[in-house]
């Protein structure tokens, strides 16, 4: 598969909401998700007579190809981007980029990354995975304090950062409401007792000088990548993403590059995290004699949600990736015998959403939400390097097109240790 990036402007406030079952109220979400990006796409497709090709609804057309085959292309969600200086920092720039795990902690009183420009007082950033790993393994409870003031730490309250030129930055989104009144379709004209508010993503920066843009990318089949590319540059401002887009929401623009290569490497990731685990294990032989058996012998990986997930175990909705399903998702059947998932950290919400092309609500889905951690041990590396580099990619669970469940494996926040904050 190629793999597109995209950078997405954003040129008017985004209505982009997922409303909770039961609730009356849409609250807008602080990224663009895969599944409004790909209605877009297949939108413009469908609205132009010379799309992709000359027969959109033909039989191996690339419409179907796109969003209807067998593999089609998977629309992955585009996060905040950082504007550093004024300009826009590329996916391909940053050291790391995505959702910061679950695992993360950070100061109750101060909480954020230390060295970020707004608030140098902040205690910063650690991660707990190792740690809680290795103290339940000798017998004792992980309750870690801030270290810098030995005061209380709780999640760290980020959902998305990046590491840029050795500093760790903290991706936020800025919101706020718009208040409409309804109109009368008879008379044109405001109705009474009609009054209504949107929360929208901002088209600008706190300070109203930098635009605001989103990262993302689509992974398409290598024939067909070219093709898509060159469609969204030919419309690159005419897409609309989000709703309200009748009342002049949702105007962005969209620039690609160079189609790529999507295969992933997780190797090194993976081989530098047991390397921390292995020191850090030995680290903790001060509290006597583990419980359980060393980890010499073992390799660790985790599973790192980049996205939200919907997963089913026995037709049943889940929040746990148990070692059958991951047989399955990585295609490796059952050969190994000696996997293990050691430690689950993950929640869940709800979701729905509204089908243009139907023009019906879809489904409410139980969900695993992005940033959940996953840690499994194996005796046999070799069956899964390349199985993890694959699902990296791909991602796993239901509707994987759309943009839900994409991992990371081994994230490299997982190597930062309570003493080492950020």
């Amino acid at each position: 598969m190629q793999r597109i990036e995209l950078e997405i402007k954003v040129l008017s406030p985004l209505a982009i909401a997922r409303q909770k079952p039961g609730g009356s109220i849409s609250e807008a979400v602080d990224y663009i998700p895969g599944t409004v990006i790909r209605g877009a796409v297949a939108a413009q497709i469908l609205d132009l007579s010379n799309g992709l090709s000359t027969d959109l609804t033909k039989n191996g057309g690339d419409f179907q190809a796109l969003f209807l085959s067998e593999n089609p292309a998977i629309f992955q969600n585009a996060y905040p981007a950082l504007i550093f200086d004024g300009d826009l920092v590329s996916k391909d720039t940053f050291e790391e980029y995505g959702v910061l795990p679950a695992t993360a902690l950070s100061s109750k009183n101060k909480p954020g990354f230390k060295e970020e420009e707004d608030d140098p007082e902040r205690n910063g950033v650690f991660d707990t995975l190792i740690d809680r790993f290795c103290a339940e393994s000798y017998g004792y409870p992980y309750d870690p304090n801030c270290p810098k003031d030995g005061g209380r730490v709780d999640s760290a309250g980020i959902t998305f950062y990046g590491k840029f030129d050795d500093m760790y930055h903290s991706l936020k989104v800025n919101k706020r409401l718009l208040t409409r009144v309804g109109i009368n379709r008879r008379r044109a004209t405001s109705e009474e007792e009609i009054l209504y508010s949107l929360e929208v993503l901002n088209e600008s920066q706190e300070t109203k000088q930098d635009p605001v843009y989103y990262l993302g990318a689509i992974l398409v089949e290598q024939d067909l990548a070219e093709s898509l590319r060159n469609f969204i540059d030919r419309r690159h401002q005419s897409f609309r993403l989000g709703g309200s887009t009748s009342r002049g929401l949702g105007k962005v623009e969209i620039e690609t590059k160079e189609p790529i290569d999507a295969k992933i490497d997780v190797s090194d990731r993976i081989t530098k995290f047991n390397q921390k685990l292995k020191d850090r294990w030995y680290k903790w032989e001060v509290f006597g004699n583990p419980i359980q058996e060393s980890p010499a012998n073992r390799t660790y990986f985790t599973l790192d949600l980049q996205s939200d997930a919907i997963l089913t175990e026995n037709w049943l909705r889940t929040t746990v990736i148990s070692k059958k399903m991951l047989h399955q998702f990585a295609g490796v059947e059952a050969q190994d015998k000696s996997l293990h998932l050691e430690a689950a950290y993950s929640s869940y919400d709800f979701m729905s959403g509204w089908n243009a092309g139907w023009g019906l609500m879809k489904d409410v889905e139980l969900i695993t939400t992005k940033g959940a951690v996953y840690l499994f041990s194996t005796t046999q590396p070799e069956l899964w390097i390349k199985r993890l580099g694959e699902l990296e990619m791909r991602g796993l669970g239901d509707r994987t097109c759309e943009g839900f469940g994409q991992i990371k494996i081994c994230n490299q926040f997982h190597n930062i240790f309570r003493e080492e904050a950020v």
